[in-house]
């Protein structure tokens, strides 16, 4: 299935995609907009320019659990984007995803205008890897749990 994680931010939106296999998320762009509305529409186009059959939008939880005004903005995305595409959309908790990204970016010596500019695509890519990690762990606890009823 191919499936598109969205980083929705203010001023930069960054999307990545996997591969039909999940197997392989990458980035594919940044959409540049301050508008809320128009990010929707934008990042409802590249569902159907990618031919994306499920969106994860990361939710960006308080560290304690706590539901802040950036994670309310983020759920109001999903809604609204929810409404523009016939394909699922779902809430991915992002927490330190943006730290992750700046460390990865801080490795490979990423700095200035360079780093700006892919911030959230890279941010995007590890929320898209993380959802992906938990689908093949989901995938192979159900197939441990088949094998554990067929053996009693």
């Amino acid at each position: 299935m191919k499936i598109m994680a969205v980083d929705y931010g203010d001023a930069r939106t960054g999307l990545a995609a996997c591969d039909r296999t999940e197997f392989l998320a990458s980035p594919i762009g940044v959409i540049e907009e301050r508008n809320f509305y128009f990010t929707i529409q934008k990042v409802a186009h590249a569902v159907q320019e990618y031919g994306i059959q499920m969106v994860i939008v990361g939710y960006p939880v308080n560290m304690n659990g706590t539901i802040g005004p950036r994670a309310e903005k983020c759920a109001q995305f999903a809604e609204l984007l929810k409404t523009k595409v016939d394909v699922p959309v779902e809430l991915w908790d992002e927490r330190a995803t943006t730290v992750e990204a700046h460390n990865y970016l801080n490795e490979t010596n990423t700095r200035g205008k360079k780093r700006k500019e892919v911030i959230d695509e890279v941010a995007a890519t590890i929320i898209l890897e993380s959802y992906l990690t938990y689908r093949q762990n989901m995938k192979a606890k159900a197939a441990t749990e088949t094998k554990k009823e067929e053996n009693n």
